[in-house]
Formats: C-alpha cells, sequence, structure tokens
C-alpha cells in the first residue's frame, strides 16, 4: 500500500466537531500514526464546544504541529470543511473528511491514498456501519445497518469496490473541490450529495472503497435521533429541489410516511384511513423484532420503534422543507395580486 503514496502530497484533515471528548483523542492519535511517509495537517474546526473537547485539541495541538484548532461559530459542518481549506489548505493536493462522532480503521488516510492513486478518482468515499452502545444506540444501530434504516443505500452496507454518484465523503483532490466551489454553505445536512451532484454533474469520478468502513455512533435518545433525521429530510428535499435529479426509489417509499401519519387525524371520521399508519407501524415492530432475534440481542429488537422515529423525522422533515420553498416562491405571487386587486378597487373597477 506504500507503494502508492506520494509523500510530498499534503493532506489537509478537516473535522467538524462539537462536544466531542468522547471520540476526538482517539481519532487524533489514529491520524497522528498513519506513518512519516505521510504529510498531514489535521484541523479541528469547533462549534463552541462546552465539554473538554477544545482542551483535548488544544493538548495535542500544543505537543504536535500538524494538529490545529480552528473556530467554527456557525456550527454548520459544511461551513467548518469550507473554513479549514480557505484558511489552511492553500498548499494541500488532498482533503480528508473526518467524522468527530465515529472511529476509523488504522492506516485509514494511507488506504484512502493508496485506493486513490490505483483509481485516479477525483474523491474517495467510503461505507459506514453503525454500532451502539446504550441499549437505544443498539436498537438504532441495527435499524441503520438494515434495509429496514438505510434503505439499501450503497454506503451503509457492506459493499464492494464501484464506482458511485454518492457515498460517505472521505478523500477528494482539492482541486475538484474547488473547482465545484466547495459545499454549499446554506445546507446544513445532507451536504455530501449535494456536492457530488454537482462533481458529477461536471465530470469527476467518485470512487466508493468497500475495505476500510468506518463506524458510526447513533444519537443517544429518540427526540435527538428524530430531530437528525428531520434534519437530513430537510436536507435531501432541498438537494432534490436544486438538481432536479438524485431521487432513489427509497425517498419516494420515505416521503409517504408523514402523510400517512397526518390521516390519522382524520381517522375517527373514516377509519380507514388510520390503515396505512397501522401497516408502516406493523411492519417497523415486526421488522425490529425479527432483527432482534437474529442478532440475539434484545436492545435490537426495538429497531423498529427506532427506525420508525428516523423515517418519521425524514418524512416530516422533508415535506417542510418542500412546503416552506414553495410558500417563498408563491409570496412574490400572493403580493403582487394584493397589490392589482387594491389597484383595480381603487379605480372602480371591482366592486366594493
Amino acid at each position: 500500500m506504500r507503494n502508492f503514496v506520494n509523500s510530498g502530497d499534503l493532506v489537509l484533515v478537516a473535522i467538524p466537531c462539537f462536544n466531542e471528548e468522547e471520540h476526538i483523542a482517539d481519532i487524533l492519535e489514529n491520524l497522528l500514526a498513519e506513518g512519516d511517509e505521510i504529510r498531514v495537517r489535521i484541523v479541528v474546526a469547533d462549534g463552541g464546544s462546552t465539554d473538554r473537547t477544545r482542551a483535548i485539541v488544544e493538548k495535542f495541538a500544543n505537543q504536535d504541529g500538524r494538529v490545529l484548532l480552528l473556530d467554527n461559530p456557525r456550527r454548520v459542518q459544511s461551513v467548518a470543511v469550507n473554513e479549514v481549506v480557505r484558511v489552511h489548505g492553500q498548499d494541500a493536493r488532498f482533503l480528508l473528511r473526518v467524522d468527530a462522532h465515529a472511529e476509523y480503521p488504522r492506516c485509514y488516510c494511507e488506504h484512502l491514498l493508496a485506493v486513490r492513486a490505483a483509481t485516479d478518482a477525483d474523491s474517495v468515499v467510503v461505507s459506514m456501519h453503525t454500532k451502539g452502545k446504550s441499549c437505544f444506540q443498539r436498537a438504532a444501530a441495527a435499524a441503520q445497518n438494515s434495509l429496514l434504516g438505510n434503505g439499501g443505500s450503497s454506503h451503509r452496507n457492506t459493499t464492494r469496490d464501484r464506482w458511485v454518484d454518492h457515498g460517505h465523503h472521505a478523500l477528494m483532490t482539492l482541486a475538484a473541490f474547488k473547482a465545484v466551489g466547495g459545499y454549499d454553505e446554506s445546507f446544513s445536512h445532507n451536504e455530501d450529495a449535494e456536492l457530488d451532484a454537482r462533481l458529477t454533474e461536471q465530470g469527476y469520478r467518485i470512487f466508493l472503497t468497500g475495505e476500510v468502513p468506518i463506524v458510526y455512533y447513533p444519537r443517544r435518545n429518540p427526540v435527538a435521533l428524530f430531530r437528525q433525521y428531520f434534519n437530513i429530510g430537510r436536507g435531501r428535499a432541498r438537494n432534490l429541489l436544486k438538481h432536479r435529479r438524485g431521487a432513489k426509489l427509497r425517498h419516494f417509499v420515505l416521503a409517504v410516511v408523514a402523510p400517512a401519519i397526518l390521516l390519522l387525524l382524520l381517522a375517527p371520521f373514516v377509519r380507514a384511513f388510520a390503515l396505512p399508519a397501522l401497516a408502516w407501524t406493523l411492519l417497523c415492530i415486526g421488522y425490529g423484532i425479527t432483527l432482534g432475534v437474529r442478532l440475539a440481542d434484545p436492545c435490537a429488537a426495538a429497531s423498529g420503534l427506532a427506525a420508525m422515529m428516523t423515517q418519521a423525522g425524514w418524512s416530516f422533515g422533508f415535506w417542510a422543507e418542500i412546503v416552506e420553498r414553495f410558500g417563498q416562491r408563491a409570496k412574490p405571487l400572493v403580493t403582487h395580486a394584493r397589490k392589482r386587486f387594491a389597484l383595480l378597487s381603487n379605480r372602480g373597477q371591482i366592486a366594493p
């Protein structure tokens, strides 16, 4: 693998971060142990952590000049990575995006560089496996690792190496990143898929490697999980409205969840309106129990309930963005119509 690494190329590592004292030290130690033949500059873009995260990063920075701390007052990941590139990326060839809420395999950067050299890809993305520590996290992880939770997404499953149109962001050439303008900072979620849409539109190639999957830890409680997926759903809707492409079957399936739940409001008048939500509930709970038995984990048996939180959050977020965006577009038309009506009334062309 080392034969593929060019020791003269600087890898800029961007780590958006907020309150990650549990994981940040392990991530930094792992990256710093990559080897002397890889030049790295590791920048933690912190969104104002209130735990020990900043103190941990500052300790690393004082001990190793390759680690830097950068403030990210907007607390948005797309903004964080763009700012890292603007401030510290002038002499770097590659950008490595690292999620602070995850675990990474040894020699992660080295392997990604090897894959990029072998494929000449503009972006190398990775698959992601979810793991939980608490009982609820284990339930959420079981859901997210299954068809119930990821809908067959290529980078959320065990996968073979292949060319794709999207994956979990890892290594990218800074030339490609800058050529398409970096992340769209109006996206707080789903910014990676939005950037991949622009990369593929402009002819850049994305390669998914399944050999170095990362381990991701889900949110610790149902409210946080629902909120996360609500924002992800909003981001996906914004992405679809912006690019008019990239919709998958799983997106359409998720989109019907919120309307099915809202139909429950009419169920007291027409009982049949309760059937879609009832069928969805039974499917999720039944699938979750099956997963629990298959994994021999009582906590995983609640994965159906965790999946319902993610699916409902995604669906309501998706429609919230759709309604808001079309409301914004309709507002000028409504304002114009009101002004026109007032003008005609003043002229006496409309009877009071």
